[in-house]
């Protein structure tokens, strides 16, 4: 492979590849071309020997909306027909799969941040920006203001589940119901006898009947019951269901 020259090339040299299944939206155009503008153009376009784009559509598009008329170019010539259609996939999908050290990038916006710099040339901004910046120091345990890792989040305006649904999450179940209704109860158990119910004291053990009169959970509360103390049970447990 002979060494690889940079070029200029007018812009209407350069021919978009037909079947780019890369897709550029407008907003990230915008985004494409206010970085080129920022930081310069310096990643040249790729091409074939008939100018071709092999990588650098977006690139094009964003120099087309800043109204250059030239940019730089490396013609491609060593690779095959297949090797072309590959890379083409390979530039965009490789970089997808990389990920983030979250605490350095984390670090490096906050410095930028403190720099003044626009947060959103870095090609994030909105609520994932917001994300990122908020969470300095929620893992700092050192007496720090760390998020509650037991408190329960907002509801969602629309949520998945409603009262009356039945999970079945393989050997187990999950309702989204009412703990101190006997039918609640007895539609989650679906006729299995458990070995152990604990109930809020507000429940009376009578009223763990199912809708034939018998008793959910007989076998261990009815006994305990005759013992005599099924009663401090129920007061000192809580249902968990």
């Amino acid at each position: 492979m002979s060494e690889l020259q940079i070029e200029t090339r007018p812009l209407d040299r350069l021919i978009p590849y037909a079947r780019n299944a890369r897709i550029h939206s407008d907003e990230q155009v915008a985004q494409i071309a206010a970085s080129l503008a920022e930081f310069g153009f310096n990643n040249p376009c790729l091409v074939d020997e008939q100018g071709v784009l092999i990588a650098g559509h977006g690139r094009v598009l964003a120099a087309r909306r800043l109204g250059l008329e030239t940019v730089p170019v490396i013609v491609l010539a060593h690779l095959s027909e297949a090797q072309k259609k590959a890379f083409r996939i390979a530039d965009n999908k490789l970089a997808l799969n990389a990920g983030w050290d979250e605490e350095l990038l984390r670090l490096e916006m906050a410095e930028l941040q403190a720099l003044d710099f626009d947060l959103d040339l870095t090609g994030f901004g909105g609520e994932e920006l917001e994300n990122l910046l908020d969470g300095d120091g929620e893992e700092d345990g050192a007496g720090g203001d760390s998020a509650d890792e037991d408190a329960a989040p907002e509801p969602p305006a629309d949520p998945v589940s409603r009262p009356g649904d039945l999970w079945v999450l393989g050997k187990h179940r999950l309702l989204c119901g009412d703990a101190t209704v006997a039918t609640d109860v007895e539609r989650l158990l679906a006729g299995t006898v458990p070995h152990l119910m604990v109930i809020p004291a507000s429940l009376e053990i009578d009223s763990l009947r199912d809708s034939q009169g018998h008793m959910i959970c007989e076998s261990i509360l009815q006994n305990d019951r005759r013992a005599g103390y099924g009663s401090r049970i129920a007061d000192q447990a809580r249902f968990e269901c």
